[in-house]
């Protein structure tokens, strides 16, 4: 097995009285594709949250790449090697298809405050490699040629691409997908389902999904995490959880019987 990327110890959050995730444990190694499911208000996005620094754990450790990240903040968090989509899209809508890129670029720049204050050579390079790197990502994802676009106008199908080609901008080691075939028609999920894979293998991506659509993860993950009321119920390959009664009798609300 490959090297121990993200490991989640009896990890819980509670808001005042109600516990929205309770003792979850998982274990990440580099280069899994891995999908997070369970019926609505399960505790997935909460989950997510946690595992980006948006809300802060109130039991239990998050370890990633080596790191404890339970106190870091977002930005820490992206810092360190870890990007997401959302379930609403969350694009810089009145910013073009290139900025929206270039935006999350700039939180890896690396010339000082000094040189963009007074436009040193340095400042104009580094902006030069930042538009040429998001450019290549905005080719990778077939929006190259709307570019100059205002990220607004794009279909919707196109939006939910120009956020993962943002989020991969940010150059992760583990990238987290909170359901990006939401309101998507079944071609474009299938031709997702191919991108992922493509962006897995061309960036050797570590890779965690959110996903209701249950042909998209049964067609890709290799392992699955499943969710109810804020607690994991089970965890294992397509195949199981698929005939797994615990997870059926979520799914349905009733018991499952012989």
């Amino acid at each position: 097995m490959s090297d121990l990327l993200l490991k989640v110890e009896n990890v819980g959050i509670q808001f005042g009285g109600l516990k929205a995730v309770s003792g979850l444990n998982m274990e990440m190694h580099a280069g899994e594709l891995i999908g997070l499911i369970g019926p609505n208000g399960a505790g997935k996005t909460t989950s997510f949250n946690m595992l980006t620094g948006v809300y802060k754990p109130t039991e239990g450790t998050i370890i990633f790449n080596g790191k404890k990240t339970n106190n870091m903040s977002p930005h820490q968090v992206t810092k360190s090697g870890v990007s997401r989509t959302f379930q609403n899209i969350r694009l810089f809508k009145d910013l073009s298809v290139l900025d929206n890129v270039k935006v999350a670029n700039h939180s890896l720049a690396h010339h000082s405050v000094i040189s963009s204050i007074f436009r040193l050579p340095s400042y104009f390079s580094g902006e030069t490699k930042m538009e040429q790197e998001s450019i290549e990502f905005l080719k990778i994802f077939g929006l190259d040629p709307y570019m100059n676009e205002l990220a607004k106008n794009l279909p919707y199908g196109m939006q939910r691409r120009l956020e993962i080609a943002r989020a991969l901008a940010a150059k992760p080691k583990l990238l987290l997908l909170d359901e990006p075939a939401a309101g998507m028609n079944p071609q474009e999920t299938q031709d997702l389902m191919g991108l992922i894979a493509l962006i897995r293998e061309k960036f050797d991506l570590t890779i965690l999904l959110i996903e209701h659509d249950m042909g998209l993860v049964m067609g890709i993950c290799e392992r699955i995490y499943v969710l109810d009321h804020g607690q994991l119920i089970a965890e294992g390959k397509p195949e199981e959880i698929r005939n797994n009664k615990k997870v059926i009798e979520a799914y349905l609300g009733e018991e499952v019987t012989e």
